[in-house]
């Protein structure tokens, strides 16, 4: 009997040496793939739908375009520059790079905290790591916390009943205990039955909850370790957050041991304490007790969410600066009149041939070249890094100099079947939106790019609607780039564009490109060289080179 009172006092201990040998176990798996990936890309599932739920809470009216987060693939650029160790910096990254920004204040807090976060290998690797315990999915619920207030799913009787719920259990078990009663025997089994239906029949509407609760109690634990380490954000507003937090931490103070044992599902401890929740209705009780609490300091969680968030999204930033190619903080000066880029590559595309180019906003950019030849990864190049450098303030080149700019986009167009509109009609209503977004933007400038203007329509009717919207853009001074093989375009538009184009040179029967932006139209004759060289009839060739000529001479290439 001895042995059993000795083992049952010692199992609780067992359970604690236990747990926390398993944490540093963990602990150094992590610090290792910290260590391991800095300046990498992270390649893993990303569930955007919870990534954007900040986003969705709180979107800006800055941001850009659905439809030119989908020219840029947006996603896809996120997926690279995301290196975050937290699901709120992944959320607040996610909503950054869709929130393009013109204060020059913006840009400057960002390299402070960048500064800081990342002054020291030893301590950014540490913050890393602590910022790793908001890794859990189940962080993705907390804008849903602060987003509104909240009402409870339980009618007044029932929050009587699941407050006193664990005190009848826990007293019914000892009286059983004590004297055995056939009558006590089924009260405690109505009981565990209600609850049991209970816990499981409000589940689902306090899902949220019962994820994002548990959460706060890492949120304040982290910001209190980054506020320690002198990395989180020292102003009034978040001071004074971090002191309401702590009010409510008090209240949440009992649901630590149930986040903890959800940290791992294999562990027996992980199954008494699910037992635990279900028979006790510590899930509705967390509901009950907390959701006053947090009503009240629904705007001090958001200001201590954006702090954590903003220290792990100025490591994620250094992380992608120290892993790339090359790459240059942007001059941003407001009122330039003048885009300056050099050596710029687009970062999703390994090897990348870099560009460089100069405009200013008196003159667009026609950019012309055969398929394949670069011309549209150079303008969605363009576009990408002027989002990235108002955003992260990072530019995929060696110099970027420009003004702040509104960033407008038609590049990847389809037919509309669903509104009975054809690829002309879904073009002409984009380029209209374009049109119409550039004038409402000022007095910042826009940034418009386009690929392939009016392709859907004939050859002739595409280029006078071409060359007057491009000349109206010039009017506005905006700053455009265009992808277009209607050469005509240049001689119409005159001194108001300069021409570039991509070219490629015959080999082997075959296009070989080089990727280079060259100033002027095309000046090969490669095109019908390779129609030869695949095996067309010399008749269909003759002709060909006919026409070419002709056409050549005309327009004095």
């Amino acid at each position: 009997m001895l042995y059993w009172i000795i083992i049952v006092i010692l199992l609780p201990f067992i359970f604690i040496l236990v747990s926390h040998l398993k944490s540093k176990t963990r602990q150094k798996k992590k610090l290792a793939e910290i260590k391991e990936r800095w300046g990498k890309p992270i390649i893993a599932a990303r569930n955007f739908k919870r990534i954007s739920n900040y986003l969705t809470a709180y979107g800006a009216a800055s941001e850009i375009s659905a439809e030119t987060a989908t020219d840029l693939d947006i996603d896809s650029v996120f997926e690279y520059i995301d290196r975050t160790n937290s699901k709120p910096g992944q959320q607040y990254l996610y909503k950054q790079l869709h929130s393009p920004q013109i204060s020059e204040g913006y840009f400057e807090t960002i390299e402070q905290r960048i500064g800081l976060a990342t002054a020291s290998t030893e301590l950014r690797e540490q913050a890393e790591l602590k910022l790793s315990e908001l890794g859990s999915n189940d962080a993705y619920y907390l804008p849903e916390l602060f987003k509104k207030p909240h009402q409870s799913i339980f009618p007044a009787i029932g929050n009587f009943y699941i407050s006193i719920a664990p005190f009848l259990i826990v007293g019914v078990a000892i009286s059983l205990f004590i004297v055995p009663n056939q009558f006590m025997l089924m009260l405690l089994l109505v009981l565990m039955i209600a609850n049991v239906a209970i816990h499981y029949s409000n589940k689902t509407q306090m899902l949220n909850y019962t994820h994002s609760l548990p959460q706060l109690m890492v949120l304040f634990r982290v910001s209190n370790w980054l506020k320690n380490h002198n990395l989180l954000r020292d102003d009034e507003p978040t001071r004074n957050s971090m002191v309401n937090m702590g009010k409510l931490k008090k209240s949440l103070n009992y649901i630590t041991l149930q986040n903890k044992a959800a940290i791992d599902p294999t562990d027996i401890y992980y199954l008494v304490t699910e037992w635990l929740k279900m028979f006790l209705l510590i899930e509705p009780l967390v509901f009950i007790k907390s959701i006053s609490k947090v009503n009240k300091y629904l705007n001090d969680i958001k200001v201590v969410y954006e702090a954590v968030a903003e220290v792990d999204v100025a490591i994620s930033i250094q992380s992608v600066r120290e892993g790339s190619a090359h790459y240059c903080r942007p001059q941003l000066i407001s009122g330039n009149t003048n885009i300056i880029i050099k050596d710029l590559y687009h970062p999703l595309i390994e090897n990348c041939v870099s560009n460089s180019i100069s405009i200013d906003n008196t003159q667009g950019v026609l950019v012309t070249g055969s398929n394949m030849s670069g011309k549209t990864t150079f303008i969605r190049a363009i576009a990408v890094n002027a989002l990235l450098s108002q955003t992260i303030n990072t530019s995929f080149a060696t110099v970027y100099q420009a003004p702040p700019l509104k960033i407008f986009t038609s590049i990847d167009m389809t037919d509309d079947p669903g509104s009975n509109k054809s690829y002309f009609q879904a073009e002409a209503m984009a380029v209209k939106n374009i049109v119409s977004q550039t004038m409402a933007s000022k007095p910042v400038n826009s940034l418009v790019i386009i690929d392939e203007i009016f392709r859907g329509t004939n050859t002739i009717e595409r280029i006078a609607a071409a060359k007057a919207v491009l000349s109206y853009f010039i009017q506005n001074q905006s700053f455009v780039f265009v992808s277009t093989h209607d050469l005509e375009l240049a001689e119409l538009l005159g001194s108001n564009y300069k021409v570039f184009s991509f070219e490629e040179v015959i080999g082997d029967d075959r296009l070989v490109f080089d990727y280079k932006i060259k100033e002027g139209l095309l000046k090969n004759r490669n095109g019908i060289a390779v129609l030869k060289g695949v095996g067309f009839p010399e008749s269909i060739i003759n002709d060909a080179n006919k026409v070419s000529s002709q056409l050549r001479e005309k327009y004095n290439l």
